[in-house]
């Protein structure tokens, strides 16, 4: 009986691709972290201003609007193809901030605009790489591979966070993004090493890229439980993302009184949490009904948040936001089977782009939040936010529960 789950967990890193694809990602993940914290900090320091924080935020995912044209040109040309892009154009943005940096020239302006550029392809990165998974994973270890790859966003969380603040303070901002470029360059050169075998539809029939959305979406529409699974998504994005993670710099500094360091713990405890799920996840993960368990880790995700809109002390709040980071990966991980298992290959980008489309979310809530923020403070901002969460949760299981509550619905299906 013991050596099943270690089989388990470890069964995923026995596909050459994904020996490629997770560290891969790993380091893609780390430069998104490290970039978030340094340029975060730099924008609530030199401005003084939480709107402008939000809008930073805001910026990083402008591109979630388009997120669906990737999920196209991945079915069309393969998902690998695509990501290898996209850690090309990383890379050259970093390396624009880096000489900036190191010659004295770095504004908010500046920041802006490249951030701007960089959030038109980032939202589009977590898609791609589940594309890539499902495209290259085989069925029984899916739910493991998924896992596994989410321990790179939560670990990123960790390490980019801590690194970040200690490279900053350590070289400056110009050397410390010398590092980013340079992870960004790996994630390219290892993602050419994974194997995809591109589904080619019946026929080979090419129709505009237009098309193929508009049929992604039909297909998107018509099948309740990715429908369900993506509105779950957005709200998650709207409702409980900006409240763990993207106003972190003004909880560490307005309601902690803290600074760069305490920021970095308090994100860090966060991702400590969602890596600790995530682990648990690779090795049990075959035995959860996926879409019971999206739905039952979101409503105890808002729940917890509750609780953190209240608590002014330090110690308690990372204690809380590392048990909604443990919570998340039991959200975000079976949502992200569920989405895989249920779609028809084909359509396995598109829906994919589709599912990132839902992480517009994110930057609505972050514009929302700044300015309710500057007028009732973060406690009833949070309280608001993790309520009306919580709520809407209740409501997509009563309404679709026929297809995400049964234990014998395609969407609960487990590893096997």
């Amino acid at each position: 009986m013991s050596p099943a789950p270690r089989v388990s967990t470890l069964a995923p890193l026995r596909q050459r691709s994904f020996r490629f694809q997770w560290p891969s990602d790993l380091a893609t993940s780390w430069a998104f972290e490290m970039e978030t914290l340094i340029l975060g900090w730099y924008v609530l320091t030199e401005t003084g201003s939480v709107v402008l924080l939000s809008l930073f935020g805001a910026l990083q995912l402008v591109g979630t609007l388009i997120s669906p044209l990737f999920g196209v040109a991945g079915d069309r040309v393969g998902h690998r193809r695509v990501l290898c892009a996209m850690r090309i154009v990383y890379a050259v943005l970093a390396a624009i901030l880096t000489t900036l940096a190191l010659t004295g020239t770095l504004s908010p302006a500046a920041v802006f605009a490249v951030t701007a550029l960089a959030g038109l392809v980032r939202p589009s990165d977590m898609g791609m790489r589940n594309a890539l998974i499902g495209a290259t994973m085989p069925p029984p270890l899916l739910m493991g591979a998924l896992s596994i790859e989410r321990t790179s966003a939560d670990s990123a969380k960790i390490v980019g966070a801590l690194s970040g603040a200690a490279l900053v303070a350590a070289l400056g901002t110009g050397r410390a993004y010398l590092v980013v470029t340079g992870l960004y360059l790996l994630a390219f050169a290892l993602t050419l090493g994974v194997q995809e075998r591109i589904t080619r539809r019946a026929g080979g029939s090419v129709t505009s890229p237009w098309r193929e959305l508009a049929d992604g979406v039909a297909y998107v529409r018509t099948t309740p439980s990715l429908l369900a699974a993506i509105v779950l998504a957005f709200l998650l994005n709207f409702a409980a993302y900006p409240m763990s993670q993207g106003l972190m710099p003004y909880v560490a500094r307005e309601v902690y009184g803290t600074d760069r360091t305490g920021l970095s713990y308090l994100l860090a405890s966060f991702a400590g949490g969602g890596l600790a799920g995530s682990v648990l996840l690779s090795a049990r993960g075959g035995v959860v009904p996926p879409a019971r368990t999206m739905l039952v880790a979101a409503a105890l995700w808002f729940a917890l948040l509750l609780v953190f809109a209240r608590v002014e002390v330090a110690a308690l709040g990372m204690a809380l936001l590392a048990l909604a980071g443990f919570v998340q990966s039991f959200a975000m991980v079976p949502l992200a089977a569920v989405l895989l298992r249920v779609g028809n290959p084909l359509f396995r980008g598109r829906v994919m782009g589709l599912r990132m489309l839902a992480v517009y979310g994110l930057p609505v809530g972050l514009l929302v939040a700044g300015p309710l923020i500057a007028a009732i403070g973060f406690p009833g901002s949070a309280t608001l936010y993790a309520g009306f969460g919580l709520a809407s949760t209740a409501a997509i299981a009563l309404f679709w529960r026929r297809h995400l509550w049964p234990l014998d619905a395609p969407a609960n299906a487990r590893q096997g």
